[in-house]
């Protein structure tokens, strides 16, 4: 009978020990957010030192990818750290960039063990912090909350895999799939609660593009414009083959304030990106078929993913929205439906293709939704 007592005793103090993990790496997945479209070229990584059931120290990665999350929860555990445990949301690096590895500020701490979310598959660490960590002494457990983890983490993995950026495709449209009215005019379709959500996915984004199509008849400024949230803006790329971009728009205006990169072909007019560039954007131009039109997406995204870029939002017009789920580049969706119609005489949300392509297609899958006001917002990825 003891010994069932004991057994159970075991199992219970087993069961708080997973349970205390999993709390603790949520929030260090929480912290990590915080620095979503802020830290690249680094992952926004988040990181909580707890030592005899108590949370003495908390970092995330700060603003420009440095100082990292580590290091920081560590400077703020103290002496604290020693014999504590670490939670981070991504194995924390080992090799030297332009800070020392986070292994050896962890191993330097006296920190005994060390619980980290996933597996980073950057070549340069992929697996070495871990065991660098373990031959120092210090036990390691890999894969708590992993799955939450690897959505956080989405872009930079792409990055890393692909070579492109984790692209967020939304669209905002009426009750009959439009998101514009006749004559590509603007349309609000969507209520405050909406558009609260857009800015907040602008803030957490790192850069943000729109077809030439949208700059033209919109003149938008793609900023976050929630108070005090205003220096999360992301980086604004428009895709202009031909730098029809007009120098009086609000975008170009507002090029020194916020990043504006105009993708271009490699034929454009020398003269206009010069114009551009006087005026604080940067002409980023890539390899175009003359025989086809537009640019190649798979080049642009290549192109900013070399700039650093990993968490794109897709914001427009139609056309750019349709060429990126046609050619399997978008990997999530947030649809927005407002409840009013607009007619069949409305830009359809995905020019010729049918919304249908997202909401009934087997590639991608419902992961949320919720209703925002009298609007809903549905988020689909990839299947």
């Amino acid at each position: 009978m003891i010994f069932r007592i004991l057994e159970d005793q075991y199992a219970q103090k087993i069961r708080d020990s997973r349970a205390a993990d999993q709390r603790y790496m949520r929030l260090a997945l929480a912290l990590g957010r915080r620095g979503q479209g802020r830290t690249w070229p680094n992952p926004a990584v988040g990181a909580v030192v707890v030592k005899d059931g108590v949370i003495v120290g908390r970092g995330w990665t700060q603003p420009g990818g440095r100082p990292h999350a580590e290091p920081e929860a560590l400077r703020r555990a103290g002496g604290a750290a020693r014999g504590a445990t670490l939670y981070v949301a991504l194995e924390p690096c080992s090799h030297f960039g332009k800070s020392p590895p986070c292994v050896d500020a962890v191993i330097a701490s006296g920190i005994s063990r060390v619980v980290s979310a996933i597996e980073d598959p950057n070549p340069e660490v992929a697996g070495q912090g871990h065991a660098k960590l373990r031959a120092a002494g210090v036990a390691v457990d890999v894969g708590q909350c992993a799955a939450e983890a690897a959505h956080d983490h989405a872009g930079h993995f792409r990055r890393i895999r692909d070579r492109r950026p984790h692209v967020i495709l939304k669209l905002a449209v009426s009750a009959d799939d439009r998101i514009g009215a006749a004559g590509r005019k603007p349309l609000a379709v969507t209520g405050d609660a909406a558009k609260t959500q857009v800015h907040l996915l602008r803030a957490r984004s790192d850069a943000i593009l729109v077809g030439i199509g949208t700059v033209l008849s919109d003149d938008p400024l793609l900023t976050c414009r929630l108070p005090g949230m205003e220096a999360r803006s992301p980086v604004r790329v428009v895709l202009d083959r031909a730098l029809r971009i007009p120098g009086d728009s609000r975008l170009v205006h507002s090029a020194r304030t916020t990043p504006l990169w105009v993708v271009t072909s490699e034929t454009a007019e020398a003269a206009a990106a010069m114009k551009l560039g006087a005026a604080g954007a940067q002409v980023i131009r890539v390899p175009t078929d003359l025989a086809k039109p537009g640019l190649d997406l798979s080049a642009v995204l290549r192109a900013l993913s070399e700039k650093g870029i990993s968490r794109l939002m897709v914001e427009g017009g139609s056309r750019v929205a349709s060429s990126f789920v046609a050619e399997g580049l978008a990997d999530e969706v947030w649809l927005l439906r407002g409840p009013a119609t607009v007619g069949a005489d409305g830009v359809a949300a995905l020019d010729a293709m049918p919304l249908s392509a997202i909401t009934q297609s087997p590639g991608f899958k419902v992961r949320a939704s919720e209703a925002l006001g009298n609007d809903t917002l549905t988020i689909y990825e990839r299947a």
